[in-house]
């Protein structure tokens, strides 16, 4: 006999350990709770059984193991909140049904609790949370559950609800993860949003020019997608597209919309923008901190006869010279009150040409390797199209144009990537 009993002991110990590891090693939640059910079940020869998670926002019970139950037994049942009171009060102690004819739960379920011959539950309660049941019948031998049986029980099932909270702790924090990466994403939105409306209304004021911003911010993330930058980065050198013309709301509109080309004395009032833009958007919380210097900077030159500091090469933020190219390329492909639109053909060679003096060469590479893979259908994006319009794309000679400039540029040089504030 009491051999029996040091036996007993011994599996009752080793079915606790073996329960304790899977709730610390399991990564299947639903294997977890099936295993720990057949170990609780195996370690006492219960006869049938089943966990349940509470959910307390549904105020439901949803069984996640069965055994022995059959078929027919249901998979969830209501809770009211008198009930989780109950359940609570009562901490992880056994409640025996023949004991329970009082607590709402039984009287609603009795019946089918009685068909499938459910003897005892044990409320799983982890930091003063309901956060499961475990439902047990009768033993294999037919004799009563003893103390010691029940002060295994309650180990065992503390194990289980130890499981199913950390469970519910990670599905909270994925819900809130989830919520503030929506609430990032919307937020994001509305940053684009309204980056986006003040590019329009900056252009409102130029009749001629209606869209330049809005192009000029598409053709610098072209350029950054071209050079694989990271999403962010690509996203900033957008948003710097958008508003480098933002100066120009301070410059009068007799001077903006001028149909002819401007004066020495009104060309230096325009030349005013680049400065005033960095000044406008100096002050404010970007989420790229370079931005204000493309709209600075944005009409220096790699050769240094640019304005307004007249910086070369190095010197010239990378963010800028994005914008640049990007900036040149609209004006030759847009028309003017003084003039018409280039040739496609000839604003590939004009980017080319002024490789290296005006522009970064590595960009105008990139630009021109993006124009080319729509051209010959590599890119099935119609980008180009959509913003310089089909019959332009169709240029005779354009695809070889594109070609002889990508053949004639030197090699990339390493970037220098825009800082993310």
């Amino acid at each position: 006999m009491q051999e029996q009993q040091q036996q007993k002991l011994i599996h009752t110990f080793s079915a606790l350990a073996d329960i304790g590891q899977e709730v610390a090693h399991k990564n299947n939640f639903q294997e977890m709770i099936q295993t720990s059910l057949h170990l609780l079940l195996g370690s006492l020869a219960i006869m049938r059984g089943g966990v349940a998670r509470y959910s307390k926002f549904g105020h439901e019970l949803n069984f996640l193991a069965v055994r022995g139950l059959g078929d027919d037994f249901p998979l969830s049942a209501s809770l009211e909140m008198s009930d989780e009171r109950e359940f609570l009060n009562t901490g992880m102690s056994d409640i025996e049904l023949s004991q329970a004819k009082m607590l709402a739960f039984f009287q609603r379920y009795q019946k089918v609790l009685d068909r499938k011959r459910i003897e005892m539950i044990m409320p799983l309660i982890v930091r003063d949370q309901l956060v499961g049941i475990v439902f047990l019948g009768e033993k294999a031998t037919g004799e009563p559950f003893t103390k010691e049986d029940k002060a295994v029980i309650q180990a065992m099932a503390r194990h289980i609800g130890v499981g199913i909270h950390q469970r519910n702790l990670m599905a909270e924090l994925n819900r809130r993860a989830e919520e503030n990466r929506q609430l990032y994403e919307g937020m994001r939105m509305t940053y684009k949003d309204t980056v986006r409306a003040f590019a329009t209304a900056i252009d409102c004021k130029d009749k001629y020019t209606e869209g330049h911003s809005v192009r000029v911010g598409r053709y610098s993330e072209i350029i950054a997608e071209e050079l694989e930058w990271k999403e962010e980065e690509i996203e900033g050198v957008a948003v710097a597209g958008y508003l480098h013309d933002v100066g120009k709301l301070t410059v009068e509109k007799t001077i903006i919309n001028a149909p002819y080309r401007i004066n020495a004395k009104e060309s230096k009032e325009l030349n005013k923008h680049p400065g005033v833009g960095y000044e406008i958007l100096l002050p404010i919380q970007h989420p790229y901190a370079d931005v204000p210097l493309a709209a600075k900077y944005h009409h220096e030159r790699l050769d240094g006869r640019g304005y307004p500091d007249g910086l070369k090469d190095n010197e010239i933020p990378y963010i800028a010279k994005i914008v640049s190219l990007a900036d040149s390329f609209d004006a030759m492909t847009t028309d003017r009150p003084y003039k018409r639109r280039r040739p496609f053909n000839e604003v590939i060679e004009d980017m080319h040409r002024n490789a290296g003096t005006q522009f970064a060469p590595e960009l105008v590479r990139a630009f021109c390797s993006g124009i080319l893979k729509e051209v010959t259908g590599e890119n099935k994006s119609r980008r180009f199209r959509r913003l310089l319009g089909p019959e332009y794309m169709e240029a005779e000679g354009l695809e070889m144009s594109l070609k002889d400039a990508l053949n004639g540029m030197n090699a990339t040089k390493p970037l220098t990537l825009i800082a993310s504030g």
